[in-house]
């Protein structure tokens, strides 16, 4: 059993409130739920309404399998129009 996350430091340049950022995340966070069955958090730069910072983390039977999963969603999230990726962490367990 493999245990694996990965966190993305975004920019958020449409932002202009915490109120759009929240919404921007809010989003992000609940289409890669649904689409990846993985946990999702905001984790870091929660008081900056122009960057931040969000973790998913998933369980798999293997490194390989996981590490498919963590590649797609760093797709997915390249993918979104609200949010440029700025720095990645990847870590399997």
């Amino acid at each position: 059993m493999v245990v694996a996350s990965l966190t993305w430091e975004l920019s958020l340049p449409g932002c202009a409130s915490l109120k759009e950022k929240r919404s921007v995340i809010r989003s992000l966070r609940d289409r890669l739920r649904s689409k990846f069955n993985v946990s999702v958090a905001e984790t870091g730069l929660q008081d900056v309404h122009t960057r931040a910072e969000l973790t998913i983390a998933l369980v798999a039977s293997d490194g390989r399998l996981a590490e498919s999963m963590l590649d797609k969603a760093d797709r997915f999230v390249e993918q979104h129009g609200g949010a440029i990726i700025s720095g990645v962490r990847r870590e399997i367990h």
